[in-house]
This record gives structure tokens, C-alpha cells and sequence, in this order.
């Protein structure tokens, strides 16, 4: 009889493990997690509209840096609908779901640019020769949307379907700016001394949430300019802010001291999950929380020792769209999670 028991509890085991293998115990907000992609860096993968398609940045294969991709939200029918020259990044649906946009270096150069230099440790680089663009799912009909002097990149798309938040250095400083969807009256958004990027807004298209740099003693403000002259930010110290879509009413939501970033409103509009290094004693680590708008109830979302990043709710909150190199085939590959959301 004992022997039967361990054989039930054993084959129980078995089956709660294989429907949620890509799980850890501590992951109470996340069930029935499936892999959408399974080779190579996959990362930035956003809904459609409809919810059936997500768009997404990856390299894989023979491709040298990043391309976009689009596939169905089941992880099928992938293809790529970037040109496959110079870099790409950022990519969102555009309303009705039958083109994207997204930046790209193509203009300057079909090669990948160079990666960035890390004799200044790790920092990010800002390339000038990201332009945004529009282009139908099918790859046709590429549109320049942007046409500054400087860095644009990191659009996405107010769910009311009427403008774009974007990241440019046009001024000199990384700022956010606003757009029509067909990339006139472009308006500045951020005045402070600091990288502001990464920008999503709220579901019903009133607020803006974004992470920022905010150097503070002589020491940062002095390598802070310098990088941002040479095309460059440190990412090592970012929060969480917010910002109503006029501009108006600016609001710190983190304070770690640490680099948050890729923040995403939950749809009940009053919480915002992100990624973060917060708990990490290397900073090498990035796991998913949430927390309330006004900074309170701070909560762990995922457990995994290495990355997961770039969340995204659907837009009744009963599923979250994720980036994580969880139980990657090979070291170094970043894959496309969906999972259903705990509430």
C-alpha cells in the first residue's frame, strides 16, 4: 500500500511539474507558463491590438544583431519583417494591427553598427543613426517617421490609438516625446537632467510610465554628460516614474538606487510591474515585481537567478507577456514567456 501511495504522489509530481516546468516554487502570480521561442536572444515582445500576434526583437541563427519578428501568440507562424539590415529595436503594433513601428540604423549602414564600448563599463548605447519607421506585417511599405538630428528610438503606442512616446537625443539630453501615429506634431515631454526611456503608457492612454536616470552628486553629472556626449548611458541606477501624457504631474514611484526599468501599468491602472536588479548582490540578476503608483506594496514577481524582463499585461490582466533566459537550450539565449497572471 505505502509503495502505491509514493507511486501516486510520484506520478502527481510528475504532472504538476510538466504542466508548469517553466515555473519556480516561489512564483505565486504565475501559471501555466509556456515558451513562445526557443533558440537565440529574444526580447520586447509586444501584443497586437487583437491580442493574437505579438512583435518582438530577436537574433538568432546567422543574423548578427537584432531584426523584428512577429508571431501568433501561441509562439506559430514566426517571420521576420524587418529588412534584415543595420539594427533594429522597439518595435509596437499600430492601430488595426496591419503595420508596426519600430527603429532602425538601415539608413546609415546595412552592416550592424559596433557594439558599445565597455572599456567605459557596462553602458548602453544610444546609436544616432536610429531613426523610427512604420512598415506593414508584411514587410512593405517602410515609412520614416522621425528625421532629427540624433538618437529616436524605444516608440510605443497609446492604446486610444492616437500617439507614440518616444526616446530622442535631438536636444541633446535623452528625453521623452510625443508623436501622431503618423509622426507629426512631435511635442517634448521630459525637461530633466537624466536618460529618460523605456515609455509605456496607461490602458485607457492618460499616463505615461518610463524609467530615469537622475544624476545627483558632481561626480555623476560629470560622467553622466560625458557619455551622453559620446552616444552613451549608464543603465546601473534607473526608477520608475510617472507622467500624465500633458506632461503634467511628474512622479517618482521607485527609489532603489538600483536599475528598474521596462515598466508596464497592470490594466486596473493602479500598479505597475518592472524589471530589476533590486535584490541582486552581483546587479547581474533581474527579476519581476510590482508595486502600487504611489510606491507602496512592493512585491517579488519572479525567482529566477539570471534575467527576466520586458512585462507586459494583456488587456484584462489575465495574462502577462514576459522575456526571461529561464531553462534556455543554450547559455546566453533570452526566450518569450506567456503565462497566465494570479491576481
Amino acid at each position: 500500500m505505502l509503495a502505491f501511495i509514493i507511486l501516486i504522489l510520484f506520478s502527481y509530481n510528475v504532472v504538476a511539474q510538466s504542466d508548469d516546468k517553466y515555473k519556480f516554487p516561489e512564483e505565486k502570480r504565475l501559471k501555466n507558463i509556456r515558451m513562445l521561442t526557443d533558440d537565440g536572444e529574444n526580447a520586447e515582445a509586444y501584443l497586437s491590438f487583437d491580442e493574437t500576434k505579438l512583435v518582438y526583437q530577436s537574433t538568432f541563427g546567422d543574423l548578427q544583431c537584432d531584426q523584428i519578428f512577429v508571431m501568433d501568440t501561441d509562439g506559430s507562424n514566426k517571420k521576420m519583417i524587418s529588412s534584415g539590415k543595420g539594427r533594429t529595436t522597439c518595435a509596437y503594433f499600430l492601430p488595426g494591427d496591419k503595420s508596426i513601428v519600430f527603429a532602425s540604423t538601415h539608413l546609415e549602414s546595412d552592416d550592424c553598427p559596433p557594439e558599445p564600448d565597455r572599456s567605459r563599463g557596462y553602458v548602453w548605447k544610444l546609436y544616432e543613426s536610429f531613426d523610427i519607421f512604420s512598415v506593414n506585417v508584411d514587410g512593405t511599405n517602410l515609412v520614416r517617421l522621425t528625421d532629427s538630428p540624433g538618437y529616436d528610438a524605444e516608440a510605443t503606442v497609446s492604446p486610444l490609438g492616437d500617439k507614440i512616446v518616444f526616446t530622442s537625443l535631438r536636444d541633446g539630453d535623452p528625453e521623452l516625446y510625443l508623436m501622431n501615429i503618423d509622426g507629426s506634431e512631435e511635442t517634448r515631454l521630459t525637461f530633466q537632467k537624466g536618460y529618460d526611456g523605456g515609455a509605456f503608457f496607461s490602458h485607457d492612454g492618460k499616463k505615461i510610465v518610463f524609467r530615469a536616470s537622475r544624476p545627483k552628486t558632481e561626480k555623476d553629472f560629470q560622467d553622466y554628460n560625458e557619455l551622453v556626449s559620446e552616444g552613451y548611458v549608464r543603465p546601473t541606477a534607473l526608477e520608475i516614474f510617472t507622467i500624465n501624457v500633458d506632461g503634467t504631474e511628474l512622479t517618482q514611484i521607485t527609489n532603489f538606487g538600483k536599475a528598474s526599468f521596462a515598466p508596464f501599468f497592470h490594466p486596473d491602472r493602479k500598479r505597475i510591474i518592472f524589471s530589476s536588479n533590486i535584490n541582486s548582490k552581483s546587479g547581474r540578476e533581474f527579476d519581476l515585481y510590482i508595486v502600487n503608483i504611489d510606491g507602496t506594496g512592493f512585491e517579488q514577481v519572479t525567482f529566477h537567478r539570471e534575467f527576466d524582463g520586458f512585462p507586459m499585461f494583456t488587456k484584462d490582466g489575465k495574462h502577462l507577456v514576459f522575456a526571461s533566459n529561464r531553462f534556455s537550450k543554450k547559455h546566453g539565449d533570452t526566450n518569450i514567456f506567456i503565462a497566465e497572471w494570479v491576481d
